[in-house]
């Protein structure tokens, strides 16, 4: 099965970093990065250390609902190029456990799907959960519940 892994949408981004308000209410913090692995989740590549960043409150659906968590992310500061691409980064193996579950259409959590699972199982846990039809898609989040990306099927061209 093919995937599409994207991170946050690039007009998110943008308005976080012009100063709009966070799933908090607040307004994103600036820090230097004191150390490498702080992964920005709109290129999905790491935040460097002594790089700029953003820290917020994000919750990666449009309005609340029950389903709608809500935790830390990190941004690179200036600008950067949203991933969309066909496969995790290679760092997401150090997310070591990462916990990933399915949505419906209606973006509640399938709870047959959650897994927490090695940072090495992580691409194949999607796979799995995909597999199944009536999941819409999955979030891949730490195992401190901080939302990473989000991961869909590609449909196959006979589809």
């Amino acid at each position: 099965m093919n995937l599409r892994v994207q991170g946050i949408s690039t007009d998110e981004v943008i308005k976080f970093r012009e100063g709009g308000f966070d799933a908090s209410g607040q307004l994103a913090q600036q820090y230097v990065s004191n150390w490498l692995g702080g992964p920005c989740r709109h290129c999905l590549g790491l935040i460097a250390e002594g790089e700029m960043k953003l820290v917020l409150s994000y919750r990666p659906f449009e309005s609340p609902q029950p389903y709608a968590e809500t935790g830390p992310i990190f941004l690179h500061r200036d600008s950067c190029e949203r991933y969309d691409g066909e496969k995790l980064p290679d760092w997401f193996s150090l997310l070591d456990p990462a916990v990933v579950r399915g949505y419906s259409d209606d973006h509640w959590i399938r709870y047959d799907t959650g897994n927490v699972v090695p940072g090495s199982e992580i691409t194949s846990a999607c796979q799995s959960i995909l597999s199944d039809r009536s999941v819409a898609y999955v979030h891949i989040r730490s195992k401190f519940n901080c939302f990473q990306c989000r991961v869909d099927r590609v449909a196959a061209a006979d589809e």
